[in-house]
């Protein structure tokens, strides 16, 4: 006898604001038991001393959430400089302290090489696997093993200010970078050390800053509705984003309604002018009656073939 799945079908993504001292792991679960849904997925973890944006996907939209984690991220970050720790952050060991003296104009330079492509060579503290294992458990053991360096873009990097021996950026960057590292990287650069002490993730891909919300507010929306004997998961859901905003960075195709039924079989249909080798939102239908069914890809044939469908509610 097949396993009743527990919880709402509710499809859709909402915007947390992830608070300091919280796992994303954590943070996930107790947005999953508010919404009461089935499924639910975060987009790239967050670690606990961060906070700010963390889209967690709700149900069919989790299908998508790989391709949030592999989007553009944008940081503020505040770095104290003169301090060194094993972990880069203000959670790990003091390692070494020195005293800090550089120029302005040897900051600026500093921060120039930064900007652009450049190779990063991860953390120990990072949850990158060797040989099965997260590299934080190696760092754990005070084991240190071999990372290659990857390549990642820092497509902006402002300087916010100075005060004191605490600087603060802001930087927008491609999938895989750690702000912890460029932070430990730019203090030895300078020859002061430096880690982490407040790391805020503004935005996600084109997400929008303004729909963020933590988990007291959405508490508060469901206890309000509760009190006033409304529907609390009606006044919750209006928080939630469409699940094709996960893959709004794809160009969209619109298939006839008549060609819905093949679609959903995963079976290729034919659709005029679209360029091969690209990944396609699919909607059905046209104008205000169409709707999101997944994603697919444009062969050479001519043929769009379905990649990630969702399952439509009856």
């Amino acid at each position: 006898m097949a396993r009743r799945s527990k919880g709402r079908a509710v499809n859709g993504i909402v915007l947390l604001d992830k608070a300091t001292g919280m796992s994303s792991n954590h943070a996930l679960q107790r947005v999953k038991r508010l919404f009461n849904a089935q499924k639910a997925g975060h987009t790239g973890a967050l670690d606990p001393l961060a906070t700010g944006m963390l889209p967690v996907c709700l149900g069919e939209a989790t299908k998508f959430s790989q391709h949030l984690l592999d989007s553009d991220k944008r940081y503020l970050v505040t770095a104290k400089l003169g301090v060194r720790t094993d972990t880069s952050d203000s959670d790990g060991e003091v390692v070494q302290t020195r005293p800090v003296d550089f120029t302005e104009q040897q900051l600026m330079d500093a921060l120039d090489t930064f900007r652009g492509d450049i190779e990063q060579v991860p953390s120990m503290f990072s949850a990158l696997k060797y040989q099965g294992q997260p590299l934080y458990k190696y760092a754990r053991e005070g084991k240190t093993v071999p990372r290659e360096a990857r390549k990642i873009t820092v497509y902006d990097l402002k300087f916010i200010s100075l005060e004191g021996d605490e600087l603060t950026l802001d930087i927008h960057c491609s999938k895989g970078t750690y702000i912890r590292t460029i932070t430990d990287d730019l203090g030895e650069l300078l020859g002061c050390g430096a880690h982490v002490i407040m790391l805020r993730r503004t935005h996600v891909a084109d997400y929008p800053y303004e729909r963020i919300v933590t988990i007291e507010e959405i508490q508060a929306i469901a206890d309000k509705a509760e009190e006033e004997g409304t529907d609390k998961f009606e006044a919750l859901d209006k928080l939630l984003l469409p699940m094709d905003t996960a893959v709004a960075r794809y160009p969209e195709v619109n298939v006839p309604l008549a060609m819905l039924e093949y679609v959903m079989r995963g079976q290729a249909v034919q659709v005029a002018g679209l360029k091969p080798d690209q990944l396609f939102r699919i909607n059905i239908g046209e104008d205000e009656n169409k709707f999101f069914v997944g994603i697919g890809e444009m062969g050479k044939d001519g043929k769009l073939q379905p990649k990630r469908l969702v399952v439509l509610q009856p």
